[in-house]
């Protein structure tokens, strides 16, 4: 152990995700398994600003590994984004004798974490940043799986199914929006799992014609008389996407608009055993020494890699589950 490592912070930052309480109970309680002391800075990057934390310990963390959202609070700070901000969150960082902090969040929490971290170094000074990845998008370019994912999934498909229902009593067209507004991960994953009639994603140029109308076409062909379409909120705006589908056939679809509904709800089993192994981790490799680093995952294991390099990662888009889609939907059925 690095007897240095005496006294840690953790934070969640921007959206957030089931499964982040999962994630902080993870890195308290494996902080103080280890004889570290651990502080809860609440509100994100504002809260390192304006001194807003709780010291934590492993009761603090009791019965939360079940709860959406986070017992931190989650926000977006402005101040934060400018040097000035960075020097007061540095101020309460001395004052608190922190060693490292753990990040519990997507990107921008990331990019928050490092320009922090570079401007103690700066100073000559040390401070040891790890960041998790959590968010529903799943669009974090270092790691195949981001803490939320899953359990966002599973409340699409709850309540596209239910509209299913409705949907085929009425013989109607569905618009289901979905979040996702740079990537398309969750609307094709879901668009898969309810055998949508059509996705529509960011990733892939619109073809309305192709995408939408002979999808429709085909389907009313082999027989179905409700039809369900799953578009990603950055694919465009679904209450135009209805427009466009009653002008070119004649039908009067019905929208939904899931929105944040996708953020709550109880973790699933995957999404909290994924925060906790990925808390773990967070913890071992502060007390390895080891600053600006993620947590990732890659092909099922946890690994840490090195920040800057994991920021100026891209991930590419499996187009081969859209080409799933398109054989699976091509009868219509």
């Amino acid at each position: 152990m690095d007897s240095q490592v005496k006294r840690i912070g953790v934070l969640t930052s921007g959206g957030d995700a089931p499964g982040m309480n999962a994630a902080v109970r993870a890195v308290v309680r494996s902080a103080t398994s280890q004889g570290i002391e651990c502080v809860g800075i609440r509100r994100g990057w504002s809260g390192l600003i304006n001194s807003d934390f709780v010291r934590m310990d492993s009761s603090s963390v009791s019965h939360i590994i079940n709860k959406g959202g986070t017992i931190l609070y989650t926000a977006r700070s402005m101040e934060f984004m400018q040097p000035e901000g960075r020097e007061k969150a540095i101020a309460t960082c001395k004052l608190l004798g922190l060693n490292g902090i753990v990040t519990i969040g997507g990107d921008g929490t990331f990019r928050g974490a490092l320009a922090l971290s570079r401007q103690v170094a700066e100073k000559g000074q040390k401070l040891d940043v790890v960041g998790i990845p959590a968010t529903i998008d799943n669009d974090i370019g270092c790691s195949h799986y981001t803490i939320g994912f899953d359990t966002a999934c599973n409340t699409a498909l709850e309540c596209i199914d239910k509209l299913r229902d409705t949907m085929q009593s009425h013989e109607r067209c569905s618009v289901v929006e979905v979040m996702g507004r740079h990537a398309g991960y969750l609307a094709l994953y879901v668009g898969i799992a309810v055998g949508a009639t059509a996705v529509l994603i960011p990733e892939r140029q619109l073809d309305f014609e192709r995408d939408v109308v002979e999808k429709i076409r085909r389907a009313r062909l082999a027989g179905t008389t409700h039809y369900m379409v799953v578009a990603a909120e950055g694919s465009g705006s679904a209450y135009e996407i209805a427009q466009r589908i009653h002008e070119e056939l004649g039908i009067d679809p019905r929208v939904t608009v899931l929105g944040h509904i996708q953020r709550g709800g109880a973790p699933t089993a995957r999404d909290r055993e994924t925060a906790s192994r990925m808390g773990f981790e967070a913890v071992k490799t502060l007390v390895e020494g080891k600053g600006n680093r993620i947590i990732a995952t890659l092909d099922g294991r946890i690994v840490d890699l090195d920040m800057e390099e994991a920021l100026a990662m891209q991930k590419s888009f499996e187009m081969d589950r859209y080409t799933i889609l398109e054989s699976l939907t091509n009868s219509g059925k």
